[in-house]
């Protein structure tokens, strides 16, 4: 689902590329049906927002937002199990998912990023990335929760992705 790959590109760090691809994003959003009028009214809410600033502010929020601020790392084995022993396992298991699935994690990411995450997951059909991201729910809640608290937009990114986690736990 393109959703899940627009999200995962709002939500790694900003750089000209993504300036760029602002435009193309709301396209994008426009042609999908498969987004809801929320969704994307929200994500295009973000792009708004983004696009109020240069790629130094953007890159100086996201490292304050995500890099300075354990409790909003994108890397969700960290929410779970901080630096304790048990987070190389959990990480060695999300990384042989992804090899069994095609997906290569390149060399020096970690496979719980949570940009990463999301292109696997638009990878899915619908249900299976409900799914999936339902077994993430409670990461997600706590995530978007601490985001709300600081006051990022970026929370509400969480929020579309938490839903959707949500949609599978009801079906």
């Amino acid at each position: 689902m393109q959703l899940y790959r627009l999200i995962a590109r709002l939500l790694d760090y900003p750089d000209a590329e993504l300036l760029e691809h602002l435009p193309m994003f709301e396209e994008l959003l426009d042609s999908d049906s498969d987004i809801s009028g929320q969704e994307r009214k929200t994500i295009k809410d973000i792009i708004a927002w983004m696009r109020m600033h240069n790629i130094t502010g953007l890159q100086e929020t996201y490292v304050q937002t995500f890099d300075m601020t354990p409790e909003h790392d994108l890397h969700l084995t960290h929410h779970l199990f901080g630096d304790d022993r048990g987070r190389g396992p959990a990480l060695v298991d999300l990384g042989e998912h992804y090899k069994a699935a095609g997906l290569e994690v390149g060399e020096g990411e970690l496979p719980d990023y949570l940009p990463l995450i999301l292109e696997y997951v638009s990878t899915l059909d619908d249900m299976q990335a409900r799914v999936f991201l339902g077994d993430a729910l409670k990461v997600l809640t706590v995530l978007a929760e601490n985001l709300e608290k600081a006051g990022s937009p970026y929370s509400r990114l969480i929020r579309i992705i938490e839903s959707r986690g949500h949609l599978a736990q009801a079906a």
